[in-house]
């Protein structure tokens, strides 16, 4: 193990490094430059790739060590472009790729450039070591995941299924550890919420400005609405899986357990619970209330047209996530209700994406557990939910078993890593690059060797 960590450790950090440095961020994405240049290094160790355009620009690049047949086929999934960064925000510049401190730096070093680095050295060290699989693994970094995945994995799936699904998927979403009295607990992804944008018209009678009682102000309308929805929290479900990892984190001793472990025996009292808790972790406490229930949240608004006119009509925009099991159908009666009594309303659907989940009695998910406690001996591993989305769900939709599983230490606090992705600062340690390619690889050999 020693001389792989060696012969990994400057390599991947050098292409993450310099896979930064290619500003593809979304929108417009421009992911192509990233996809050539991977497709090149890539093509050192005899990798075959193709690079596909859903549109100019919009690069994906695909490779594929085939099997021999007699196991299941294995996707290794991540995305190139990035959010937006603010350079003044910043204290790095966000697109150098700088290395210090014992990390990288840049946009994009956690979500999700790392895993594409981490999983692109694993198909080289493959390659190099000339593996001949059970089953095919697949190698897939694609456009447009923070902007809804329709020019990446959505157009692949429709457009070319054949060269994306597969048996298995390994993407984003999960493998964070989190340090527990008992030892490190990694959450793997299996579900996800089901995203919903929602547009709300109101209506209402023009008028001039100088004489508002005569008018019917559509912002008024709008106001009250936004008020309503911004404010009101849905039932609390708790689902099976999110029920697994709270009853993970609950195991390891301490006054956050207890409340954890309050909240299992009653979760009518959640949101009681989770403020006590928010005083102690404030982002664990709110993104577990997320986990607990369908959310709804006001995220645009649009309305008038010049300063002395009052406005007829007030749109805005609503990001609403759903549990498994329910639907955009409860979803827009439960609104409805919400907003009794308000006229002159107007529903329409902007995107409407379904919640999906993946079994964990699978051979693969066993396998990410022993490998885990052979690198971890006192790790141990739980189910998660994401409150986002991710490109599995398009994947889960056509059959595949979907896992999020980028695997890293926790070498900075959990609170600290989900204020870095999308945020500013983001970096990712070069210990966490060459743990998440030395146990990978392990689980890819183990796996499929």
């Amino acid at each position: 193990m020693s001389r792989l960590l060696n012969e990994v450790r400057d390599e991947v950090v050098s292409l993450l490094s310099q896979l930064i440095q290619i500003n593809t961020t979304n929108p417009p994405g421009n992911e192509v430059e990233a996809a050539r240049f991977l497709s090149e290094w890539l093509e050192r160790d005899g990798l075959e790739c193709e690079v596909i355009e859903s549109s100019a620009g919009r690069g994906n690049l695909i490779t594929r060590i085939r099997g021999t047949g007699d196991g299941p086929s294995l996707l290794l999934l991540s995305h190139l472009d990035v959010v937006p960064a603010s350079p003044e925000e910043w204290t790095v510049d966000p697109f150098s790729g700088l290395i210090k401190d014992g990390f990288v730096w840049g946009r994009g070093a956690i979500d999700c450039k790392g895993l594409v680095a981490v999983e692109a050295m694993v198909m080289r060290l493959l390659a190099r070591e000339n593996i001949k699989p059970k089953g095919d693994i697949i190698f897939a970094a694609t456009a447009d995941e923070e902007r809804g995945g329709e020019a990446g994995v959505g157009w692949l799936v429709k457009n070319h299924p054949e060269k994306i699904l597969a048996d298995y998927v390994i993407n984003e979403g999960g493998g964070f550890a989190i340090p527990t009295s008992r030892g490190s607990l990694f959450a793997v992804q299996t579900a996800e919420k089901g995203v919903i944008w929602m547009r709300v018209r109101a209506g209402g009678r023009p008028g001039h400005g100088s004489v508002p009682g005569v008018a019917d102000n559509a912002i008024l309308r709008m106001a009250e609405v936004v008020q309503r929805l911004g404010r009101h929290r849905s039932e609390i479900v708790l689902v099976p899986t999110v029920r697994r990892y709270l009853e993970g984190l609950s195991s390891a001793d301490g006054p956050m357990a207890k409340l954890l472990a309050r909240l299992l025996s009653t979760p009518s009292m959640a949101d009681e619970i989770l403020d006590r808790m928010a005083k102690r972790d404030r982002e664990l406490a709110e993104l577990l209330r997320a986990m607990l229930r369908a959310t709804i949240a006001p995220t645009i608004v649009r309305g008038g047209m010049k300063e002395n006119i009052i406005p007829s009509t007030c749109e805005a925009v609503f990001d609403c996530r759903i549990l498994p099991g329910q639907t955009k159908e409860g979803l827009l009666r439960e609104v409805q209700t919400v907003l009794k009594g308000i006229e002159k309303l107007e529903f329409e659907w902007i995107h409407v994406s379904e919640p999906t989940e993946s079994p964990t009695d699978t051979p693969l998910f066993q396998c990410i557990q022993e490998v885990l406690r052979e690198f971890i001996p006192d790790s141990s591993v739980v189910p998660f939910m994401m409150t986002g989305g991710t490109d599995s769900r398009f994947l889960r939709l056509k059959g595949c078993v979907c896992y999020g599983f980028q695997p890293m230490k926790a070498d900075v606090p959990f609170s600290e890593v989900l204020k870095m992705i999308h945020g500013v600062d983001e970096r990712i340690s070069i210990e966490n690059l060459v743990f998440g390619v030395s146990l990978l690889y392990r689980l890819v050999r183990r796996f499929l060797g």
